[in-house]
């Protein structure tokens, strides 16, 4: 990791909050590594989001990435839970494998996850490259789908809200979501698959194996729950514990 990856911190913004300026950097940024990414569609896109992750360098206050959240309620089985649903994320190349936007987004989901004990939460994303999927499968001991062992339950979370969100894109047989030429898809080079590491990381193979054509931005949906046990998971991985509860506890209440 570079010195320039100690220098970043990772804020949440409301998206009202967001300025122009920061809108039209987070593009400029965007553009680099996403084909279909006109201006239009990614500011109507960002305005239907709840919040926004902006990861920036302490230091030149250069914004380095990027990663969408929001709220959404689902009825499923009768039962009221909350899905939080991440869209568009990006991260500098000079910044990859930096934890500093991982550890803000495990943070906001555990007050959500404190402050919430009523309603079951699931946390909602759809990847057309292999490293959204290895963030979910790396740090979530319950997620959908997984490389090694089904799950009706999340399956059935996963079919519920691609039906109710995306009913026209929904490949129900393939479990993938095909938006047609004109979405957005990653840049050459970006995200590549090589059959080393397939052979080295079996989760990237099942990833490539589920959705053959990510490369022409097919999206598959995934799930992972939201639990306790998730999140002191993550802690024991990427932080102390004495750490993490201090940054929690001086990081204010839900905004």
């Amino acid at each position: 990791m570079s010195d320039e990856n100690t220098t970043l911190t990772a804020k949440f913004y409301k998206i009202e909050k967001v300025t122009l300026s920061q809108l039209l950097e987070m593009h400029a940024l965007f553009i680099q590594y996403y084909h279909n990414a006109d201006l239009q569609t990614f500011v109507q896109d960002m305005a239907k989001k709840t919040g926004i992750f902006i990861l920036e360098n302490k230091k030149t206050k250069e914004i380095a990435g990027f990663s969408t959240w929001n709220e959404i309620d689902i009825v499923y089985k009768k039962k009221r839970s909350l899905g939080v649903f991440s869209g568009d994320t990006v991260v500098d190349k000079r910044y990859w494998g930096d934890k500093a936007l991982q550890k803000a987004f495990v943070k906001r989901l555990f007050k959500l996850r404190m402050t919430r004990l009523d309603k079951d939460i699931y946390w909602l994303l759809i990847s057309k490259g292999y490293k959204t999927y290895l963030l979910l499968a790396n740090n979530f001991p319950k997620y959908y789908p997984h490389y090694k062992r089904d799950s009706s339950k999340l399956r059935s979370v996963v079919d519920h809200y691609c039906n109710e969100f995306y009913p026209q894109e929904y490949q129900h047989s393939k479990r993938l979501l095909d938006f047609g030429g004109e979405y957005q898809y990653l840049k050459g080079g970006v995200a590549e698959i090589t059959d080393e590491m397939k052979l080295n990381n079996p989760k990237i193979k099942f990833f490539e194996d589920k959705n053959p054509s990510w490369r022409e931005g097919t999206e598959l949906p995934c799930v992972g729950e939201v639990s306790l046990n998730m999140m002191w998971r993550f802690v024991r991985k990427n932080m102390s514990a004495v750490s993490f509860k201090i940054k929690l506890l001086s990081y204010g209440g839900l905004k």
